[in-house]
């Protein structure tokens, strides 16, 4: 591997936003009663159009109550594209609740697969028929490689906002330090670590829908984690664990993190009533 491209192949898939409000309340008191129920009829419609594209098509974007201080509203949209997302932005501005939301955080990425392993077997399967790194036939073997493995993850690709009542989402990077640069270390070892970190998640599959998104040159971490469950204290459990291994241990930094409980946009009106 010494000789190979020391990135790993990604797939990617769906963009993602993430939006984090906070609510003005004193505002939304001091306006009249019949405003009130006129802005959440308006703002129910407009989330509604947004959370799907059809009644029997996945959910797209979804709405969650965030707690502690960070804010009151998070938003989160998977769509096919920037300019998908941009049209959001712009048609949640249309609404008159929007006047009341004050945009505290956000978040743009991307979904991605980390392919460490099958880029190393693709590399040394091309270094097999003699191929030159980096030439046209090397990038075609690369190209059907990846072809080759964006349809078979494409559920995983493309995937609709999992139907659970916790949301945990947080920004991550690799450390560039003095001591230590995960972009430092050889292919083969970083690997390793992502292999053996990998099998932490998945003892956790069944009670935790995780997935990731890269945000390299377009937000201000290297990647975005959400995790989906039915039992906010399975986060808890699944992080620290994680905090044990080697690849988080020694190269991982973390940012700030937002946990939020699923509200059904049906539901906005008693949310704003304080009546959940």
């Amino acid at each position: 591997m010494a000789d190979f491209p020391p990135v790993p192949l990604t797939l990617e898939g769906s963009s993602m936003l993430h939006q984090f409000f906070r609510f003005d309340w004193k505002a939304w008191r001091a306006a009249p009663p019949e405003e009130r129920g006129s802005i959440v009829s308006e703002a129910v419609a407009a989330l509604k159009i947004l959370e799907r594209a059809g009644s029997d098509a996945p959910t797209r974007s979804a709405l969650f109550s965030e707690l502690g201080h960070k804010g009151d509203l998070i938003l989160v949209h998977f769509r096919d594209s920037l300019e998908a997302l941009n049209k959001v932005e712009l048609s949640l501005a249309q609404t008159r609740l929007y006047d009341y939301l004050d945009l505290r955080h956000s978040y743009v990425s991307v979904v991605e697969l980390g392919l460490y392993e099958s880029t190393r077997k693709t590399y040394e399967a091309a270094a097999a028929k003699g191929l030159e790194t980096h030439s046209p036939e090397w990038q075609a073997e690369v190209a059907e490689s990846l072809k080759r493995a964006s349809a078979a993850m494409a559920p995983r690709l493309f995937p609709a906002i999992p139907d659970a009542k916790y949301l945990s989402f947080y920004p991550m990077d690799r450390k560039r330090g003095e001591q230590v640069n995960w972009y430092s270390v050889p292919f083969v070892e970083r690997q390793r670590m992502m292999h053996e970190h990998g099998l932490i998640g998945r003892r956790y599959a069944d009670q935790v829908r995780q997935i990731i998104s890269g945000s390299i040159g377009m937000d201000d971490w290297e990647w975005g984690v959400d995790l989906f469950a039915d039992d906010p204290v399975v986060f808890k459990k699944l992080i620290y664990e994680m905090r044990f291994d080697e690849v988080s241990a020694v190269y991982a930094l973390f940012g700030q993190f937002f946990i939020g409980v699923r509200l059904p946009v049906e539901k906005l009106s008693e949310w704003l009533s304080g009546k959940l």
